[in-house]
Formats: structure tokens, sequence, C-alpha cells
């Protein structure tokens, strides 16, 4: 009990991995006390979101979801204590860290509150890119979307109705998964079961969809200190622009792009790409929302008061969407 509750009160704040093996690389650069150290300069009154210990939830720490050769990768898995009638809908939540770092415990505040919604959760770790370049986590998060699947009958999951909801570079990767669950793109590790990757709506929290926009393609003039996506790719823009194109988003936004939801931060920036992936969604007739959290920093999820206002939005969205679900085109 004593251990758990290091696990709960101590890590969110550490910047450090979740699983306790250090056998592969890691940046711990980004984490929930870095982040406040750097926003609360500017918003003095902000606290930092801490696991909730008060919600009538069932937890499965750390379940293991996909092992690449000695390597696991975990899932935190959140469900109603209370027995509900019928399957409930999922999220799968995927944490921000420019693909390098961050991990997992960031968004375990959000996925328990989803969890008392009446919502199956998972918040999933994937390889990042000192550990393993593009698309590594991509195939990852495709392997959990099935995993999530697989496991439905073991935590009353319907897997009609799931959405991924991503922070940041995690915003990226939900909008990625999104756009290309039905197809054959970024092929997942083998489970040993038949299982598409399909997903029923997305949750972007501040990811950019187009990897090609200035903000992103353009910020690698010093080789001694390469962008976010330059250390994912491997490879600058200029170096390999397919690798950035591919990526993106916007290049597989279409009529059969599920359902999505925009919460952004005040930062124009993590907001590259945006408008045209909305004009695709408007001409198929695809329900999305947007909503600007006002006078935000970017990891705005990571503290009180803004996740307060944002966790209302995520939750209405994904009501409106899964719970009852939105008539879209199929033209």
């Amino acid at each position: 009990m004593r251990l758990l509750l290091v696990y709960l009160l101590v890590l969110p704040f550490a910047g450090i991995a979740q699983n306790w093996s250090t056998d592969f690389p890691r940046d711990t650069s980004f984490s929930v006390n870095s982040a406040y150290k750097k926003a609360v300069k500017d918003y003095p009154k902000i606290t930092s979101v801490t696991p909730f210990s008060d919600l009538n939830i069932e937890a499965n720490w750390n379940v293991v979801y996909c092992a690449v050769g000695k390597r696991e990768l975990h899932a935190d898995v959140f469900y109603p204590k209370q027995k509900l009638k019928g399957k409930l809908p999922g999220v799968l939540l995927i944490h921000g860290g420019g693909w390098a770092s961050g991990n997992k415990s960031h968004l375990v505040p959000m996925a328990q509150k989803l969890a008392a919604a009446g919502y199956v959760t998972a918040s999933v770790e994937y390889r990042l890119s000192p550990e393993a370049t593009y698309p590594a986590g991509v195939v990852d998060l495709k392997t959990a979307v099935k995993w999530f699947k697989i496991r439905a009958e073991d935590y009353g999951l319907d897997t009609s109705r799931i959405a991924v909801l991503g922070t940041s570079a995690g915003a990226t990767l939900a909008t990625l998964l999104g756009t290309t669950g039905n197809t054959t793109l970024f092929s997942s590790h083998f489970l040993g079961e038949k299982m598409n990757a399909k997903v029923h709506a997305i949750v972007n929290m501040d990811g950019v969809l187009d990897f090609t926009d200035p903000a992103e393609s353009e910020k690698d003039d010093d080789p001694a200190k390469p962008s976010a996506g330059a250390r994912w790719f491997g490879a600058t823009f200029k170096e390999k622009p397919e690798l950035w194109i591919e990526a993106s988003p916007n290049t597989y936004v279409s009529k059969n792009t599920p359902p999505t939801l925009f919460v952004n931060s005040s930062i124009p920036r993590f907001h590259a790409g945006r408008d045209k992936y909305l004009d695709t969604l408007n001409q198929y007739n695809i329900y999305n929302e947007v909503h600007t959290i006002e006078n935000t920093p970017h990891p705005y999820w990571l503290f009180h008061p803004w996740f307060d206002e944002a966790f209302p939005i995520v939750k209405d969205f994904l009501n409106k969407v899964l719970k009852q679900p939105v008539q879209t085109s199929t033209d």
C-alpha cells in the first residue's frame, strides 16, 4: 500500500518513466514539475493536477499491452466500480512531451475523471524518440487500440465506441490514429488476433496537424539543437520532407475521419493545420467542435483551473458522439 501511495502522489511530479526498468534510453526533461516551474512565473495561482483518490472507479496499473522484444509497453486502465447496464464507451489517452519525453502518468487524472463519468479509459505509454524514432510510437499506439478491443470483455468495453484523446505531441498522434485507423498504414505489432485499429472519435488538445507548417518545419537552423520533430523523424524537414508529410494527420483527413474535438491553448503555434483539417470535416458534414481556453500556456491540462474548464468540454463532446452518436456523411 505504501508503494502504491508513493506511485500515485510522487511520480506525476518526478518527471520519470513509470516503468521500473532502465534498460532503454529516456528523456525526463518534460514533467508536471518542469512544466509547473515554467508556467507559474506567468500564472502564479495555478496548481498541478494530481491523481484523484475519491472517485468510485477501479484501477489496473501498468497492464502490459504489448512487448517489443524484451521491452514491455504498459497501460493504466480505469473503469466504473459500480456495474453499469450494457457495455461502456472507451477512451485511449496519449501523453505529450515532444515525442521525446513525458509519460502516461500525465493523463491519469483525465482518465480517472472520464472513468467516473462512465467510460473505460486507458492511459498508455509508447516508445519515444530517444528509444526509437518514427514510426515506432505510431505502431505502438495502433497496437494499443487493438489491444483495447481484444480486452473488451474484461472491462465491459463497447468496441464500436472508442475515442482517442491526446495532448500536445500525443494529440498529433491521436489524430494520426483517428485519420488512419481504417487503413493499412502503420501496421501494428502482432497480437495474435485479427482486430482493426479504427476509432470513432478524436480529442485533440493542442496538437499540430501539419508538420510542414513553418512553425514546425523551419525550426532546424542549428544542427546542435534539433527540433522535437527532427529528433522524432531522425532527420530535418529539408533532409527528409516525405517523413514529415507522412506523419501529418492532414495528409489523411477525409470523409472517413471520425468526429473531432479541438481544445486549444491560446498559443497559435499549436493550432498548425487545424483550419485545413476543419475545412475537410465540414465538407463532409462530420461533427466537430473547437474550443480555445484563453490566456493559457501550452500544457494547460496539467494545471488547475484550466483542467476544470477543459474536462467538461471533453466529457460533453464524448457524450454527444459516443453515448449519443452524431450522424456523419457516408458518401
